[in-house]
């Protein structure tokens, strides 16, 4: 290998480590600030463009790493769900937020040859569809019983979606749809080319 490809190597891993560290650093940021804004029992989840805009990046390693760090934070807005039970909270919370990373990298990677600004409208649409998705999945494994109190007697799957998630699934996609074309403004200056 020659010393200027060597460099140039060290040079896109130096770029790389400090994309990924300001980009979890972001997520940290946004989740905690995030916690303070409620709609509905829940806070929204606004970390969700820093995790595409990794992805698209970096590839599944980094969404799913971008996801883990989001899903470490949300477990600090997670006590009604702690209280019933601890395993189901951090395996729902962590799984959630490496999932969405690792869905919105393999959607842009589909999708990249394709059409860039496609890739990364539907990274950003698959985001919070998988992250919404395995939210309500764990709630249906690990806290029936206590989710179907809190319904009342009405019906659980009717709960879940308009109680728990609708509004903000709503508020977060829209979200992710108005930052996608901030998300490709940045990926165009930053993402290197691929045949570079």
């Amino acid at each position: 290998m020659s010393n200027a490809k060597r460099m140039s190597n060290i040079s896109e891993k130096t770029r790389m480590l400090a994309v990924m560290g300001i980009l979890t650093a972001l997520v940290i940021v946004l989740q905690t600030v995030a916690t303070g804004i409620k709609l509905g029992p829940f806070s929204i989840t606004l970390v969700l463009a820093p995790i595409v805009i990794g992805a698209a990046m970096y590839g599944w390693k980094a969404g799913a790493w971008l996801g883990f760090v989001f899903g470490c934070i949300a477990l600090t807005d997670a006590a009604a769900f702690m209280a019933v039970s601890v395993p189901g909270t951090i395996i729902t919370c962590i799984l959630k937020g490496v999932l969405a990373g690792i869905a919105a990298a393999a959607v842009y990677r589909l999708l990249e040859k394709v059409n860039f600004v496609v890739a990364v409208v539907a990274a950003a649409i698959v985001c919070p569809v998988v992250n919404t998705g395995i939210f309500l999945l764990g709630c249906l494994v690990f806290f029936y019983s206590t989710i179907q109190e809190w319904a009342g007697g009405t019906n659980v799957g009717v709960y879940m979606i308009t109680g728990l998630v609708g509004f903000n699934f709503v508020v977060e996609a829209a979200i992710n749809l108005v930052l996608s074309t901030a998300i490709v403004s940045i990926l165009k200056i930053v993402k290197k080319p691929a045949n570079a």
